[in-house]
């Protein structure tokens, strides 16, 4: 009798926490669709704010590094458009090592060229900030990616 209410004792904490995680997946793929919602314009100014606060940048600052930010989202949305459009064609394929390889090398050649833009704009205490800042962010994003790879492995 104590093993069978164990046992479902041990379901119920399952399903719960099991609910948790769909509810945060819910709300994470609203926030999305909220972003992806905003205009290339609404993403340059909110970032630009949230390096502002972060980075304590000037007016001056600010006018330059929203430049940036407006190019990089305009950017960023038109790449989104093309993906999208490429997904829903009827001859949606993965791209080929050479295409990838040229995907790679242009997305390392904007990272050096943002540097470079920012070290002109930024003090060095700012700059090292930022900098802190990216490398946390990637860490973040290669964990996310290390969990999600795990979590696929052991659906199946």
């Amino acid at each position: 009798m104590k093993k069978l209410l164990i046992i479902a004792v041990a379901l119920l904490a399952l399903q719960a926490t099991g609910q948790e995680q769909k509810r945060e997946n819910q709300k994470r793929g609203e926030r999305v669709q909220k972003i992806k919602n905003l205009s290339a314009e609404d993403m340059a100014t909110l970032q630009t704010k949230k390096m502002t606060l972060f980075l304590d940048l000037n007016d001056s600052q600010q006018a330059k590094i929203k430049k940036i930010n407006l190019e990089n989202a305009t950017k960023r949305k038109a790449m989104m458009a093309e993906r999208k459009a490429k997904k829903e064609s009827a001859d949606a394929q993965k791209p080929t090592q050479e295409e990838r390889l040229k995907m790679v090398n242009a997305s390392l050649d904007h990272k050096i060229a943002m540097k470079a833009k920012m070290k002109d704009i930024l003090n060095e205490e700012q700059y090292t900030k930022w900098e802190k800042s990216l490398m946390r962010m990637a860490k973040q994003g290669k964990d996310k990616k290390k969990d999600m790879k795990r979590s696929m492995q052991k659906k199946k």
